[in-house]
């Protein structure tokens, strides 16, 4: 065992998750989100119920929110933050917390992260981010994407994820980084064992093994920052090792980080949008007809099965907010994929619709400062991706039982079989 692994999660999940098994025996609502296998399966009933009870409804666990104004409002306020790991703990608790992270692998839930790192720290990793990933670097990226699909499509897949979901994202994001390309494989395992950290409540196994796959990443990446100080690339990551205005720490949290979002999400995203489009023949037929639409049909697929499903911000000072008084330390967890099927938004919210209006609208790149800072790489990767597939496979189609992530938070498919 890790030194120190024990104690990170009982302080990370081991307290948090008595509380949520101790608050669903009590027929707590929320806490349903975390243990009900028929949310995890299907989870837009259980938010239309959080909806319809109230604009922002308390537990035993938190404050949670599936209305659209309110959910966009809690991620630009200013006196919510993301910086749990800040918040006040009992002094046994706090102090073995303290020590437990001596010995702590960083990974993205894990400070210096920009995911749980508030304003001013958060303000200067994403700028220096923002000077190299840009928004013209990220178009540039359009011929290598479409040559990395071609590539893929060489071969029918058999399974969409392990063949082609998986590595577009993985490929694209590793050459971005400047791994080598004998990497991808191994990173994809790495991500997807670490990908439960942003769930609530693991079980302390799975905790265990994200915990050793994490450290793999972060041993691996201070070995690829000695090189590339020896032998800088064109790559991102070069010249943010060029840059020299990270530590080791932050630069080894960002490039976690950038690795784990850049792939992680698009996976979800393009396997959902690929099975969605094979259950309604009627809505690839339009894009076929009008193949201009396909950016437009990313955005539905954004909105109608978010990739990450909710997202939370604790409370930095005394406010009111949807008609309620948030105190200090309160949590509101913000139902992205809840707000994103709002009907007062988006009429007929369950219908999937690639003519959609507003589909843009949707908060699954959460919003604020922390507006996901590869949004437009997933959503060139996702019109890239589907169009290019759809268009070599035209009468692609399930060909089995589709399996889905044990993951909360993350949403999309494990495998989804496939026949051409």
């Amino acid at each position: 065992m890790l030194p120190g692994t024990a104690v990170r999660w009982a302080t990370k999940h081991g307290f948090m998750r008595a509380g949520i098994n101790a608050a669903a025996r009590k027929g707590d609502e929320q806490a349903r989100f975390f243990t009900d296998p028929a949310v995890r399966a299907d989870p837009y009933p259980f938010y239309r119920g959080i909806r319809e009870t109230a604009p922002l409804v308390r537990s035993r666990l938190m404050w949670a929110t599936a209305r659209h104004d309110l959910a966009g409002a809690v991620l630009r306020h200013e006196a919510f933050g993301v910086g749990f790991s800040d918040r006040p703990l009992p002094a046994p608790i706090g102090l073995m917390f303290r020590f437990s992270r001596r010995s702590s692998p960083i990974g993205p839930v894990d400070p210096p992260s920009m995911l749980v790192t508030d304003p001013p720290d958060h303000t200067r990793y994403r700028r220096l981010v923002s000077k190299v990933f840009t928004a013209r670097a990220i178009e540039g990226l359009r011929p290598r994407i479409e040559q990395t699909c071609a590539d893929l499509l060489r071969d029918k897949p058999a399974d969409l994820i392990a063949d082609f979901a998986s590595l577009l994202p993985v490929t694209v994001i590793a050459e971005i980084l400047g791994v080598p390309l004998d990497m991808r494989q191994k990173f994809l395992a790495w991500g997807n064992a670490a990908a439960p950290t942003l769930d609530l409540g693991l079980s302390f196994a799975t905790y265990r093994q994200t915990e050793i796959n994490i450290r793999h990443v972060n041993d691996w990446m201070r070995g690829h920052f000695a090189r590339l100080r020896r032998e800088p690339g064109d790559d991102l990551l070069s010249q943010l090792v060029r840059l020299d205005d990270l530590s080791e720490d932050e630069l080894l949290a960002t490039a976690g980080l950038l690795l784990a979002a850049g792939f992680e999400t698009t996976v979800n995203l393009l396997g959902t949008g690929a099975w969605l489009l094979m259950r309604h023949p009627e809505q690839l037929a339009i894009l076929r007809e009008q193949p201009q639409r396909w950016g437009n049909a990313v955005e539905e697929t954004l909105r109608f099965d978010s990739p990450v499903q909710v997202t939370a911000r604790v409370c930095r000072k005394a406010t009111e907010f949807g008609g309620e008084a948030i105190e200090p330390g309160h949590v509101v967890m913000a139902m992205l994929g809840g707000a994103n099927r709002d009907p007062e938004v988006f009429p007929d919210p369950d219908t999937f619709d690639v003519t959609r209006t507003n589909a843009r609208e949707h908060l699954s790149f959460s919003g604020g400062v922390h507006y996901c800072l590869g949004a437009a790489l997933a959503r060139l990767e996702g019109e890239i991706g589907l169009r290019m597939l759809f268009e070599r496979y035209p009468d692609l189609r399930i060909d089995g039982e589709p399996h889905r992530r044990t993951t909360r938070v993350l949403r999309g498919f494990e495998s989804l079989p496939v026949t051409i």
